[in-house]
């Protein structure tokens, strides 16, 4: 009897075939939606931090060109330091992915094409601020280093602290000491998260003239701040607030005192 009743009623499917319209529709919407960007200086896809049950990044998704040059301002705890750390690889997302020209956070390719620097820098206890310019010049096979670093300590103010341990400065001569190291190295993307604080006027001055240089060359730049003078220098503003962006645009175009503003 089974092998009848098989015989007799075929497969409903078989009968009342699916309209391909209807099938064809949501195809070309899932399509749509899993497209990512991996290009480009910096590509973030649908990017999530969470800690615990905190979220401190909502699902982020922006495609920075190569050459750009972008500001990311929010107030504390907004998710700017998290965002950056994630793009440099120092920090693993809860979801979601980050690129960077091309190839993903973390590897040896994306750290090779970026420069990190943080608010708070870190340096080797027992290597003088020369020693952490030379091994950090050497890595990246940069010719006449000693030159470079001589340069770039001159323009810095630092050239007389250039045998002491960067360990014993000031918060100020501290961040200097970041920054070196930093462009000493050659670099197609900078990630920069705060590098004004603690900056006396000089030291400002020193660090714009060294981020309009190597925007100049052709460098893409992406700057966490809340400073204003450097804000007016971008073409691209991306504001986040509570972990999502609010905004993302020309600078002109923003009241920057209110992205900057807390809840």
């Amino acid at each position: 009897m089974a092998s009848n009743q098989t015989s007799r009623h075929p497969k409903p499917a078989s009968r009342h075939p699916k309209p391909a319209s209807k099938a064809a529709e949501p195809e070309s919407k899932a399509t749509v939606k899993v497209e990512r960007i991996t290009t480009g200086a910096l590509a973030a896809n649908d990017l999530t931090k969470d800690y615990g049950d905190r979220p401190a990044l909502a699902p982020l998704t922006l495609h920075i060109p190569e050459g750009q040059r972008v500001a990311v301002v929010g107030h504390n705890g907004s998710g700017k330091t998290t965002f950056i750390r994630m793009a440099a690889g120092l920090l693993d997302p809860t979801g979601g992915t980050v690129h960077i020209m091309g190839h993903a956070s973390g590897t040896p390719a994306a750290r090779s094409a970026l420069a990190y620097l943080s608010d708070t820098p870190s340096f080797y206890d027992d290597l003088s601020l020369w020693e952490h310019l030379e091994f950090i010049a050497r890595l990246h096979g940069v010719d006449e280093w000693d030159q470079v670093a001589a340069d770039l300590l001159d323009h810095l103010g630092l050239y007389d602290r250039a045998d002491d341990l960067p360990n014993t400065f000031s918060r100020g001569l501290r961040q200097k000491a970041a920054i070196a190291l930093a462009f000493v190295r050659p670099f197609e993307l900078l990630l920069v998260d705060e590098p004004f604080v603690g900056l006396d006027a000089a030291g400002k001055v020193a660090l714009l003239e060294l981020l309009d240089q190597a925007a100049a060359d052709g460098a893409s730049l992406v700057v966490a701040t809340h400073e204003l003078t450097y804000v007016e220098r971008v073409s691209r503003l991306i504001a986040l607030r509570d972990g999502e962006i609010v905004h993302d645009g020309a600078p002109t175009d923003a009241n920057v005192a209110e992205l900057v503003a807390p809840n």
